[in-house]
């Protein structure tokens, strides 16, 4: 049991009882660590945002060090079974792939049904952009680029520091996720402040983005995401962003990206993917594609553990 809870396959034991507890129970609907952190972080920057750098740097440590110093002092001196439960708190707190296909949904069902106006207001709970006059294709569009952009952020960035670095590196991807998403606009207010935010994330994302667009290309139109991967990511804005979404919509065989509204300013974004414009039931594609996803990291996780296992024997 020891050789359990601390050889090759604690990863793939701990990452599965996380990703099960998570489709169980979803998101915690009161007290939810990331509420409470995400308070803590309007208060930091409420009191710190002097519009400079440094003071951005200041209130990003002050926000993220102390939660994933205590954690890593608490894997060191916890028992395994200890060290095993940590690490399961602490991924399942982190994860989103419960709440994201429960999102996503909550966008399909009434845009298949017609119901435009609820399909609406569903997809503005996921996205930054204004929603009020999209049509179908737009409500559908918005949804996709969403799922397949925080499946990385919500879900394979964190397995990726999680199998690095185990619970605390899971909390450090997710909360520096968070920070990112309230800081990192190029807007008058958080263009220095959250600068570094931004940065930090690109970094810790880089490598997990890459891997989860070549998790989507391996599981749809392989040929094609790979294609719009290599010739459309590296126009997109986000650097991480772009590979994850042109694979993603190469891989569905749809066509992302074009005219958006973001705080009444209509923006014209590079196309990504191939094909005909989304509908509905492609946005439940995509949620078939995350899950799907999810599955192959953790058959990935078991695989390396058996290797580790027959190379050691």
């Amino acid at each position: 049991m020891t050789d359990l809870l601390t050889g090759a396959w604690a990863l793939p034991l701990a990452a599965l009882t996380a990703v099960l507890i998570d489709r169980l129970l979803g998101e915690p609907q009161r007290w939810h660590p990331l509420v409470g952190f995400g308070n803590l972080a309007g208060a930091l920057e409420r009191r710190l945002n002097q519009r400079r750098i440094s003071l951005g740097i200041l209130a990003w440590s002050l926000g993220v060090l102390p939660w994933v110093g205590a954690a890593y002092w608490l894997h060191d001196t916890l028992s395994p079974p200890g060290r095993l439960l940590l690490d399961i708190g602490l991924l399942y707190f982190a994860l989103g792939a419960q709440s994201l296909g429960e999102h996503a949904e909550a966008v399909a069902r009434p845009l298949a049904s017609g119901d435009l106006e609820q399909a609406r207001q569903r997809v503005g709970w996921m996205v930054s952009r204004d929603t009020a006059q999209l049509d179908a294709s737009g409500v559908a569009k918005a949804g996709m680029e969403s799922v397949l952009e925080n499946g990385n952020d919500a879900i394979f960035g964190t397995l990726f520091w999680f199998a690095l670095l185990g619970g605390p590196g899971a909390l450090l991807f997710r909360l520096a996720n968070t920070l990112d998403a309230m800081w990192g606009y190029r807007t008058e207010r958080y263009n220095l402040f959250g600068r570094f935010a931004a940065r930090f994330d690109d970094l810790l994302n880089w490598l997990p983005a890459r891997l989860t667009a070549l998790t989507y290309a391996l599981l749809g139109q392989t040929r094609l995401a790979l294609r719009c991967w290599r010739t459309q990511a590296g126009v997109w804005e986000s650097p991480n962003a772009g590979p994850v979404m042109a694979a993603g919509a190469g891989s569905l065989g749809v066509q992302l990206g074009g005219a958006a509204i973001y705080h009444g300013q209509e923006e014209i974004r590079p196309p990504l993917g191939a094909g005909p414009a989304p509908v509905a039931g492609d946005l439940a594609r995509a949620i078939r594609l995350i899950r799907h996803s999810l599955w192959l990291w953790l058959a990935t996780f078991a695989l390396i553990a058996l290797l580790s296992e027959v190379l050691h024997a």
